[in-house]
């Protein structure tokens, strides 16, 4: 099966085979590949997806089509989250995107994204008897997700995402320490509204979404995006601090220089700022980052789905 998270920033393709481990649902990837959309270009200030956000979606998902039809995957899951929450012509994007690529989107509520994305995060880690936090920081919005061996036991959706509050307080890059500044008390703000709730899991977070995965790779260093040695890296405080001590003095060419790709890399320093405000005020002294985000959660999704179904057909 193919699914795709059209996010605030980017469009995310996964083709998955669906299987039973161990007689447990799992995923096997046999293709991924992701496009920036920017579709949240304005949304924050304008509430309306502009078109030609509208036509850099229908672009990618006619992209991904092509490797869907390559790969014959029978069935096509496309769910949208914050951006398209936020608009208030999602009708008529989704009404576009189905006249033009025969997909018809499903905008998600911030819980039911999170609840998918804490599903994807975790598949295939050993996890500790203990509580666990999944985040998802996104272009429009950033998700907390607590959780432990039985199920989830709260979430909430922040509007913190990378590509809203650079829009909104960044108009250079660098930063002005008055912008720095005000990006970092909103986010402090509100990640200390859910600290009583979430800090139990502190000592177990997963990170998901574009923000972690690049922080890795320049971390690290990497040419390219090396899946296998991202997928899993566990990055400490001093990392994430130093990242961000470097980030709020550079350029975005600078930040592109950095292996950055030059659609994220404007909107890089404040994901990297939710990242390290997040470890500071919880005490969270790594966090591990998974390649398994949001559609790995919905393949999740549908293969229990199946399963179920196939249940009750035998019974």
């Amino acid at each position: 099966m193919a699914t795709i998270d059209v996010g605030t920033n980017t469009a995310l393709l996964l083709i998955a085979e669906q299987q039973l481990h161990q007689g447990k649902p799992s995923i096997k990837t046999v293709f991924h590949d992701q496009v920036i959309v920017r579709l949240g270009q304005g949304v924050d200030k304008h509430k309306a997806i502009h078109p030609d956000a509208i036509k850099r979606l229908i672009g990618a998902i006619e992209q991904f089509k092509t490797a869907i039809a390559r790969h014959q995957a029978e069935e096509t899951v496309i769910v949208a989250t914050s951006a398209m929450r936020d608009a208030q012509n999602r009708d008529e994007v989704r009404d576009d995107v189905f006249q033009k690529t025969g997909l018809m989107l499903q905008i998600l509520s911030g819980t039911d994204e999170a609840t998918y994305t804490c599903l994807g995060a975790v598949a295939g880690f050993e996890l500790e008897e203990k509580p666990y936090v999944v985040m998802d920081i996104g272009g429009g919005s950033t998700e907390l997700v607590l959780a432990d061996q039985k199920g989830i036991l709260d979430s909430v959706s922040m509007d913190i995402g990378c590509v809203r509050l650079t829009e909104r307080l960044f108009s250079s890059q660098p930063p002005t320490e008055e912008a720095y500044l005000e990006a970092k008390h909103i986010i402090t703000t509100e990640l200390h509204k859910n600290l009583s709730s979430f800090i139990q899991g502190r000592e177990q977070v997963f990170a998901v979404a574009g923000t972690p995965t690049s922080m890795v790779k320049v971390v690290e260093a990497m040419p390219t995006y090396e899946i296998e040695r991202i997928h899993g890296y566990q990055l400490t405080y001093d990392q994430v601090a130093g990242l961000l001590s470097t980030l709020k003095n550079s350029s975005t060419p600078e930040i592109i220089q950095m292996g950055v790709e030059p659609g994220r890399a404007d909107v890089f320093t404040i994901g990297v700022l939710i990242v390290h405000q997040f470890m500071r005020l919880f005490g969270a002294p790594t966090i591990t980052v998974s390649i398994q985000g949001l559609r790995y959660g919905v393949a999740m999704k549908e293969l229990m789905a199946n399963q179920k179904s196939s249940k009750s057909k035998l019974n």
